[in-house]
């Protein structure tokens, strides 16, 4: 029940990851996106995906958490190109 649970909070928020990457991707500017946010989710990822490695707790949550993991690499490869649309903007 634990990992079901785990899951269902960790799918929560991975549906999120798609739709603001979609949002970021229409909007074409940086602006209004934290970097810093990002990089605290993506550090709690790593971190959550390491709990997993050390607790000896290998289960098909895993997947779930690469899913976000990845979905939110996109997110990041969004912002990037977003910045230099700004910068090229300017």
């Amino acid at each position: 029940m634990a990992s079901f649970l785990e899951a269902l909070m960790l799918i929560s928020f991975g549906l999120s990851w798609p739709i603001n990457a979609i949002n970021a991707w229409k909007a074409r500017t940086a602006k209004g996106t934290s970097p810093a946010f990002l990089a605290l989710i993506t550090f709690g990822y790593v971190a959550g995906i390491a709990a997993k490695f050390v607790g000896n707790n290998i289960n098909w949550v895993l997947g779930v958490y690469l899913f976000n993991l990845a979905a939110l690499v996109v997110n990041d490869l969004i912002y990037l190109r977003n910045c230099r649309l700004d910068a090229q903007a300017q």
